[in-house]
């Protein structure tokens, strides 16, 4: 039987991350009630791309869930920590062995449309009962700015990891 487990390396270093993704999503975004703009999203790519897809999950669901719990902005909603989960794991699925500009454009298309549109839309529309297509309309401006801030800055910082690995070797 071939259990995954986490290396105590894993384990801390996903604490960290988890630590940095709250401090980033509870006190260093812009939120607004349907509108969430910040870099939360960097601590999952590193996890993504230094550990993989479930390690990134983990990192992103748990930071969602202890933030929530911790720093609460509004109610909790699991449906939030799912996509926080789900964010994870398609970071991880892209980016985890290669990253270049076609895997980062997947990324950040699957991410911001799968996550951020519609699931968290979706969510929204659940929590304050506003209807759905009306408020997908009005966030189609933000997913398209987070897309384009997130695949540049997730472009910058894997272009930083590449050139420091050189250097490692």
């Amino acid at each position: 039987m071939n259990e995954q487990r986490f290396t105590t390396r894993q384990l801390v270093l996903m604490a960290m991350l988890i630590a940095v993704h709250i401090v980033l999503s509870r006190f260093l975004s812009i939120s607004a009630w349907n509108m969430k703009i910040g870099f939360a999203f960097i601590p999952v790519l590193l996890a993504a791309v230094y550990m993989g897809p479930l390690q990134a999950a983990v990192v992103g669901a748990l930071g969602d869930f202890i933030g929530a719990l911790l720093f609460p902005i509004g109610a909790y909603f699991a449906g939030f920590t799912a996509t926080a989960f789900l964010t994870g794991l398609l970071y991880g699925v892209f980016l985890h062995k290669k990253q270049n500009s076609a895997l980062i454009i997947g990324a950040v298309i699957s991410t911001e449309i799968i996550g951020s549109l519609l699931l968290n839309t979706l969510w929204i529309s659940i929590l304050y009962g506003a209807p759905f297509f009306p408020l997908m309309a009005t966030r189609v401006f933000q997913v398209a700015i987070m897309g384009v801030l997130e695949f540049l800055v997730i472009r910058a910082i894997t272009g930083v990891l590449i050139k420091v690995q050189h250097v490692q070797c």
